[in-house]
């Protein structure tokens, strides 16, 4: 491999090759970054002479990074996240801020907590933007890969440079509609009836904290869902259970009744994870900051 000329690169051109190497396509990538074709084929161009190598092939109707351009990929990352970090060192005002956000959570925090925050941001003359993308059971490329710069969740990825802050815990409890039925006394009575979950992508369900049971006596759900608001409009008039943090009765689940588990179990827990590279961003040390006290006032 040549030298490489560091005045052949910038930030827009790293940034573009991250792009095309997540979307495998320069016309998508031209689509994600807003600009035409013939201005990512020519960034394209520019980088493949500075580092002396095709970074990418045709295959099918994609293309295919070389070995060099996967290795390429953590490094860039890392210099655009240094380029970023370039503004720490200037006084941060978020209202001559244009500040956007992805975020991963599920439907209980995302309607609790951020429809606040923007409201509250909003009317202190701060332009905030937010995208939202289901957390399920988060992996760590979300935040590794940018996916999204904040994950709230009750299982935070337990992956080095992933830092995570406790927001609350809540005791696991059954939720019904009273009118049909009354909660479990016992075990047998909890293990007999029909019960709903949620399941994430990726096969797991909002029960994970209570799998340290027997799983031969824990109930398989008759019914599981996409997301929490889903739960209340098939346990309204029906005999089934819903086994969920207790923080859902103040969110998708207020309008069913609630009762303590007729069993022993562990607290779940609410984090906030980001990765590291966010931890001095003013920004984000900003939206961290509201969340969290927000989600202290709220639950």
């Amino acid at each position: 491999m040549k030298k490489i000329d560091i005045h052949d690169l910038d930030g827009n051109i790293l940034r573009t090759f991250l792009v095309i190497l997540e979307e495998s396509s320069v016309s998508k990538a031209a689509i994600r970054l807003n600009v035409t074709q013939s201005a990512v084929s020519y960034s394209l161009a520019r980088l493949r002479r500075a580092l002396g190598d095709p970074l990418f092939v045709r295959s099918g109707q994609g293309l295919t990074p070389t070995e060099t351009a996967l290795s390429l990929k953590e490094p860039i990352q890392d210099v655009l996240d240094g380029l970023s970090g370039l503004r720490h060192q200037r006084p941060f005002d978020p209202r001559t801020e244009d500040m956007r956000f992805v975020i991963a959570a599920n439907d209980l925090q995302r309607e609790l907590v951020f429809p606040r925050l923007w409201r509250e941001a909003r009317e202190e003359g701060i332009r905030l933007s937010l995208e939202f993308m289901p957390s399920g059971v988060p992996s760590i490329s979300m935040l590794r890969d940018a996916q999204c710069q904040l994950i709230l969740t009750p299982f935070p990825p337990d992956a080095p440079h992933v830092m995570q802050r406790r927001l609350f815990s809540g005791d696991m409890m059954c939720f019904y509609d009273a009118s049909m039925r009354d909660a479990p006394r016992n075990l047998k009575e909890y293990v007999d009836a029909d019960h709903i979950s949620v399941r994430f992508v990726g096969g797991s369900d909002s029960n994970e904290a209570l799998r340290g049971m027997d799983k031969t006596a824990f109930p398989q759900p008759i019914v599981t869902v996409s997301n929490f608001n889903a739960i209340s409009p098939f346990v309204k008039g029906t005999t089934l259970l819903s086994t969920e943090i207790s923080t859902m009765h103040i969110g998708p689940l207020r309008e069913l009744s609630m009762a303590p588990l007729p069993f022993e179990s562990e607290p779940v827990s609410l984090y906030m994870a980001w990765h590291e590279r966010s931890t001095n961003d003013p920004a984000h040390i900003w939206i961290r900051r509201r969340v969290e006290a927000l989600t202290g006032e709220i639950f």
